[in-house]
Formats: structure tokens, sequence, C-alpha cells
């Protein structure tokens, strides 16, 4: 796991880039890298690289080159098939000078060009310069678990860094706020792909690779500079089509036959999977948060593993939100070393922090938590698994079922019927931000007045259209000219599936909620403290093979995960298997009626913040009441606009 930072000149005349920029940008994302740093400039491009050792701890240094000199590269990340690689480039003459898997990029991309990305198995975000072909390539991994942002200046500068941090250290980069980025953090709590909260920024969304040439671009006019990434990989959704149900053979029923053969065929992969993910130089820990995925990855890391493993809890002293002590009990069965932190209101001077590590608002509340587990598991090693991706593959999301039933109602009342009646009947309704989701009748009559996207959008959103349009000034509306967030989604669900309404929401999932908000939450939270995790669950080989399983077998009526639960009976125990789900997050609301109520005020109706202009200190104010008082949970939204402040304040 590592930083890295680059300069490229569009403009075709071959400048040199100046080394105090290029280490300057490098210098700011030392917390990802702190075992080495390297800089490599020439004519035309310049490379930062600063290095978290993990495989081939003497040789590996980055920018590295092939033999010749004239390819070079730079990683973050990790290949795990690299020794694979390794010897067939060997076979087809390929010389190599390192143990690294970082090496085996230069000769695959020798090898096959821009098709080298669909042999790689990994998380990566990676720079390869090509000097006989004057040639940028920066590609990001399928599923974004590794960052990538770049930008563009006047001048035909690109710039890339794996954090906007390192963009920003660039003196001619102007921090304009972007209104689409506003718009779509207050909808979401995250600014999805390729947006950013700035104007000139973008984020190379996952799955993608960018292709630059000096010379082909070489002119003053920034219009003629083409910067258009290219999908290099698409999921399949087929409802069982495609999916081999046993390791072996492949199978298109949906008969409970081929249920049992594939809950025995996940195990394979699963296993498959966490056995990949166990490639290192030094030792590997785990999260454990108690929960069925967790769980799983830290049975088979103690299943495959020669030596004792470790894992690290987070606790809360409220036991509503606490999973430790079921934890603790699994842990203690497996017979492994597990050490447990409280995250409590003695955390909370890390709010700032915050806004540091992810450089643009980010109001998902569990990032706390997070850097806390991160913080305890970086004491004890560089390298952690964890269970993220399998409520995105799998069908775990509580918010599936709803949005089934929801797609059911959608189905039987034409829209001309459906929109007015449950619009009457959503304004009409009392609001009960109190009661479980099941008797939020008004906000499932206002869910059942949309089409699909925007009933989905309706159900993932932080802050309602509605809350959005009081919070917002009328300059802020008038600067994004009628734009609204619902077009990410509905730009990803025109080039998704339409075969089954599950496979839609998945689908939206894994291309914004899964990369912009859980695997940013990780990999900012941990590479502050130079930690690398990675997440099993989201091999792209499991995460194919899953897609294209018939969608019952994910979920059938409110059972999610169906065929996941079937395949781990018998490694994890039944309490595991059969407790409700939790989740991983504080207890946000009563925190803002406590200890963090003074910062509430004191940040959201100060100057500073009204001074920005986007949002009325009336509604705020009103918000604030309202929440303390017990009227209302704005749980969500105050803390949304807690992380904005912070944000401002930092940038």
């Amino acid at each position: 796991m590592c930083g890295i930072v680059g300069l490229f000149d569009l403009s075709g005349r071959g400048r040199l880039p100046e080394r105090g920029i290029l280490e300057g940008m490098n210098r700011v994302q030392r917390h990802r890298g702190p075992d080495g740093e390297g800089v490599h400039l020439e004519p035309g491009v310049g490379l930062g690289h600063q290095r978290l050792a993990i495989i081939d701890l003497e040789g590996g240094h980055q920018p590295l080159f092939n033999e010749t000199g004239d390819v070079a590269v730079i990683l973050n990340g990790e290949i795990y098939n690299f020794a694979a690689l390794t010897r067939e480039l060997q076979e087809r003459g390929h010389q190599f000078a390192t143990r690294s898997d970082t090496e085996t990029l230069v000769h695959a991309w020798e090898e096959w060009g821009e098709g080298c990305l669909d042999r790689l198995e990994g998380m990566f975000a990676l720079a390869i310069w090509d000097r006989r072909q004057a040639t940028l390539f920066l590609a990001r991994d399928r599923l974004g678990i590794k960052p990538l942002h770049y930008a563009l200046l006047g001048d035909g500068w690109l710039l890339f860094a794996s954090e906007l941090k390192g963009i920003m250290a660039h003196p001619g980069f102007r921090r304009e706020l972007n209104p689409q980025g506003v718009e779509s953090y207050f909808a979401y709590g995250y600014i999805p792909d390729p947006l950013t909260i700035f104007s000139g920024a973008s984020k190379l969304p996952p799955g993608h690779a960018l292709t630059l040439s000096g010379s082909a671009n070489a002119s003053s006019d920034p219009s003629s500079w083409d910067i258009v990434p290219r999908s290099y990989w698409h999921l399949d959704f087929s409802d069982g089509g495609s999916a081999d149900f046993s390791p072996g053979a492949a199978s298109t029923s949906n008969s409970d036959a081929s249920f049992e053969a594939a809950s025995e065929a996940l195990l394979v992969r699963l296993e498959a999977a966490v056995q990949s993910h166990l490639v290192s130089d030094v030792p590997v820990s785990a999260f454990l948060s108690g929960g069925v995925d967790s769980s799983a990855v830290v049975a088979l890391m103690a299943r495959l593993s020669g030596e004792r493993i470790s894992a690290c809890t987070v606790s809360f002293d409220d036991p509503r939100f606490d999973e430790a002590p079921h934890a603790a009990r699994f842990a203690r069965g497996l017979g492994i070393d597990h050490r447990v932190e409280r995250a409590g209101s003695d955390h909370f001077q890390w709010l700032d922090h915050l806004a540091g590590d992810y450089d643009e608002p980010f109001a998902d509340p569990s990032a706390l938590p997070t850097r806390v587990v991160c913080q305890m598991a970086r004491k004890g090693g560089k390298v952690v698994l964890s269970g993220d991706g399998g409520d995105e593959v799998w069908a775990g999301y509580d918010r599936y079922p709803f949005f089934m039933a929801e797609e059911r109602v959608r189905g039987m009342v034409p829209g001309m019927i459906r929109a007015p009646l449950f619009g009457l009947l959503g304004r009409l309704y009392p609001k009960a931000d109190w009661a479980p989701r099941m008797f939020r009748a008004k906000s499932t009559f206002q869910s059942l007045a949309m089409d699909s996207v925007a009933g989905h959008f309706h159900g993932v959103s932080v802050v309602s259209d509605v809350w959005r349009q009081r919070l917002f000034t009328s300059e802020l509306k008038k600067s994004l000219q009628g734009w609204q967030a619902v077009e990410v989604l509905r730009k990803h669900a025109a080039d998704g599936p339409d075969d089954h309404p599950l496979h839609r929401a998945q689908y939206l999932d894994l291309k914004t909620f899964l990369p912009a908000r859980v695997l940013t939450k990780v990999d900012r939270a941990s590479m502050a403290w130079g930690l690398e995790v990675r997440v099993p669950l989201l091999d792209h080989r499991l995460v194919e093979w899953s897609a294209g399983l018939p969608s019952d077998f994910k979920l059938r009526g409110r059972e999610g995960k169906r065929l996941f639960k079937k395949g781990l009976v018998g490694l994890l125990p039944q309490e595991v298997m059969a407790r409700p789900k939790m989740g991983f997050s504080p207890p946000l609301a009563d925190w803002l009626r406590g200890p963090l109520q003074g910062r509430v005020g004191e940040s959201l109706l100060g100057e500073r913040f009204g001074d920005c202009g986007y949002f009325d200190r009336k509604v705020i104010q009103g918000m604030i009441q309202q929440h303390q008082k017990g009227l209302a949970d704005h749980a969500a939204p105050l803390w949304s606009l807690l992380m904005f402040e912070a944000f401002l304040r930092r940038f």
C-alpha cells in the first residue's frame, strides 16, 4: 500500500516538472507510505511515490523501471497473483530484478499493453510511463478499492494523486467548490465518482483507465486535450445465466439442488479469495466486528494461516450499538488473539482530523470508530483483512427487502395513478423518524410516488430532497442550474441490469455507495496510520460469480445473504449466523444531544459557516432546536453540516 502522485505535460512541449512541486505533492501523502519515498523527473513527466513496504521489503522501491529504463510504474495497492504472472512473463523472456508485485506491472505492460489489466487480480491504482510511446497510463481497480484523483490545469499540466491533498499541494490548483459536489454530498453523505468537492478535480471511476499522450495532444488549446476515461470492466448480472453452481460444472437451474451446489461452491471460492489475500512478507491480522462477514474472513484466516492470528474490535458505551461482546465470544471460540478498544466522546477531538483525512466533506459517522480501530491495528502490524463488501455483493442491507416491496407496488399500480395517489399520502401522513422503518409510512408513500431509480435514491439519501431545498440558499440553487444528485444514479442505471430490481439496486450500490463511501472510509482511515486493509469479499472473481447467481439465492422475502450464510454453515456458529445485523455506527443522535451539543451550535451558527453563503441559517437553527429537544431526529443532516464546516475550516 502506498501513495502515488504525478505530473504530465499535455501541451506536447516536453516541459520538465519542477522538482520542488512534485516533492511537495508527494510529501503530503507521507502517511500512506512512511517506509520510503522516491521521485523521478524527465521532460514531460514527473512521478512520485510513498512506500508502505509489504512485499519484497528490501527491493521494490518506486518508481520502478524495466531493465531498459524506458517503462516506469508507480503503484498503490497489491497484485495478489503477481507470482503466477511473474512466472508467465519470465517464460516469455522478461528479466526481473526484484521479488515485488510492482515489477510485474512494467513487464505486463510491455507484453500486453492496456490488456494487462484483464490479467491483474488485486486492488490497485497505478500509473505507467512509457517513454517509447510518450504515453502515460492511469488505471484503477475494478471495484474502486484504491483511489485515484486527477486534475487538468489551464497551462496543460495534468496532476494525479492518491488523495486530493496531493493535487491541492500544487500551487496552480484552484480550490473552487463544485456545486454538484455540494448537492451530491448532502444527498448521499459522500461525493460519488467521478465528482469531487472541487470543480477542477475528478476521481477516476472504478474499473476505468486513462491513456494520455503528450505528442498526440500537442496544442496550446485546452479544449483539444482529450481526457476521457474508458471502462475496462463491466459487472454482468444475469439472474443465474452465467454462474457456475459448483467448482467444475455450470448450471442455470433455480432448483434446490442448484442452491445446495452453489453453497458448497461458495465456500471453496471464498476460501480461495482469503488465501490469495494472505500473500505478504509481514504479518496479517483482521478486523472483527462480530457480524457474519468479518467472522467468515477471520474463521478462514484461522483455518488457512500457519500461525496464530490476531483481530481488532471497536466497542461503544451504548449496548444498542456495541458488538464487541459478540466478537469476543467468537474470538475465544477460535482461540485467536483479540484486542478491543472503545470509541467514545474522548475521540471527538478527531473530528478535525477526519476533514484532513478525507480532503472533502464525508458524512459517514462510522469514520470515527474506523479511525480508532485502524490506529489499534497499526500498533500490531501493517496489514489487516476486512469483511467489507459482503452486504453489497450478497444483498445484506435491510433496505433491499423494502426496495423490493416497493417495486412490487410500482409494478402493480400504473405510474399515472401511483404518483398523485402516493404523493398526496406522503404529504399528508405525519413524519415519524422515531419509529422503526416499517412504520415510517410517510417515507414509504413518498418513495412509491417515484420511479424505481428515484425510489432507490430516496432510500439512500442522507438529507432528503425536501430538506435540501429548505437548507440551500437561492445562490447555491442557482449555481446548480437544475442539476440534482439523483442524476448520478440515473446515469449508472442506464448502463446497468434491467432483468431484476434487486440486481439494479445492487449495481447502483456497487457503483456509488461501495467505492465512494465504504471503501473511501476504510482507505483514508487506514492510510492515516500507514495501514493496509485488504477486502477478500471483493475479490473480483467472487463478485462476478455472485452477480451471475439467481436473485433469490441472495434475497428471498426479508432474508438477505441466503446463499452466503448457507455456505458458511459449519464454519460459523449459529449465534453469529442468526444474530440480527447491527451495523457499524456510533450513537450519533445521542452524541449530538449530549457531548457534541456545544460543538454543533458553535460550528453551524458561527460567522465562518454563515459566510460561505450556501445554507439558510434559520433552517439550521430550527433543526438544532428540534433535535436537541427530542422533537425530531436530525442527526444525519446535522452531522453532514458539521463535517462540511470542518472541511471549510481545514481547506
